[in-house]
């Protein structure tokens, strides 16, 4: 600066501004600085250097403010049952989703193609499992965030080296880990036997796969069952009386009763009950007659009787 500032808030200020890294509150400190610079002709200088700091230092945050709506995180609903999909890039992340689920992401040899997560629908028993993909986690679009709050995360590989490295990368995830190990038609059978012998020795919850839609003993169907037996559910299927139960089942969290199974189905439905019948695992008999507490198990089928 050309001249020296006694004012003391003007020194504050000015020390705040060099303190601090984070633009918007540097415009802050420097509004407050060209408000107590002198007014002087001798500061003169002074006080364009100032003003041309500011305009150069708003439009870097009105730029920065612009790309962060422009590419703001993809919203993402979570499911009653959820698996997350992450891996290095090119491992065959979209491929395994395009295979799974009606999701049609873009599959390309280059890397990172992937710049947000995408969604899928994966069918199961005439259950839908919701599977995310998200961008490559050697990538600048990784978000962990998502993985973190994940019932299953899906951890995708086709080198054993690999495992630690995403191991590492994925801190925080509270939910079941399934490494799927890609490209097996690449192997022969001592090297896939070796392999299955080296993650068991880990004790791994693994399966083999391969994303080539025709090969023989794919691994896919295996992963589709080993996915959804990672979820903490129960599957519970209504009818009405004098018909047959419904195909698609409710899911449902275990200890839930006759009373939240209703509850489930409309908001208020347990007040209007009459009578309740259950077959399957929890019933003493088929057709059993049971209250609104009774404890349901995985397969039972629940009959309303309402007024």
């Amino acid at each position: 600066m050309p001249i020296n500032v006694n004012d003391p808030e003007y020194v504050k200020a000015e020390k705040a501004f060099y303190e601090t890294a984070n633009a918007e509150e540097q415009l802050m400190y420097l509004n407050k600085m060209i408000s107590h610079a002198p007014g002087h002709k001798g500061a003169e200088n002074l006080r364009q250097q100032l003003t041309t700091r500011r305009k150069k230092l708003e439009a870097f945050v009105e730029k920065k403010k612009k790309k962060a709506g422009s590419s703001g995180k993809v919203g993402i609903k979570k499911w009653e049952m959820q698996a997350i999909l992450v891996g290095k890039a090119n491992v065959g992340k979209s491929t395994l989703l395009k295979l799974l689920t009606n999701a049609e992401p873009k599959i390309t040899q280059s890397k990172h193609s992937t710049k947000e997560p995408i969604i899928g629908m994966m069918n199961y028993l005439n259950m839908q499992i919701q599977l995310v993909e998200i961008p490559a986690i050697d990538g600048e679009n990784f978000d962990k965030s998502i993985a973190h709050t994940a019932d299953t995360v899906l951890v995708m590989v086709d080198k054993f080296k690999d495992i630690d490295e995403l191991i590492v990368n994925l801190p925080m995830v509270t939910g079941k880990m399934i490494f799927v190990f890609n490209k097996s038609d690449k192997l022969d059978k001592d090297e896939l036997r070796k392999l299955r012998a080296r993650m068991q020795s880990k004790k791994y919850n693994f399966e083999i796969i391969s994303c080539i839609p025709h090969w023989p003993d794919n691994g896919i169907e295996d992963l589709k069952k080993k996915i959804f037996s990672s979820f903490d559910v129960i599957r519970i299927h209504t009818k009405e009386p004098g018909k047959e139960r419904m195909k698609k089942p409710m899911i449902m969290k275990p200890g839930a009763t006759v009373k939240d199974a209703a509850e489930k189905i409309l908001k208020g439905l347990s007040k209007r009950i009459q009578k309740t019948k259950i077959w399957g695992p929890s019933s003493k008999f088929s057709g059993q007659i049971v209250g609104k507490n009774h404890k349901l198990k995985d397969m039972d089928t629940v009959e309303f009787t309402t007024n």
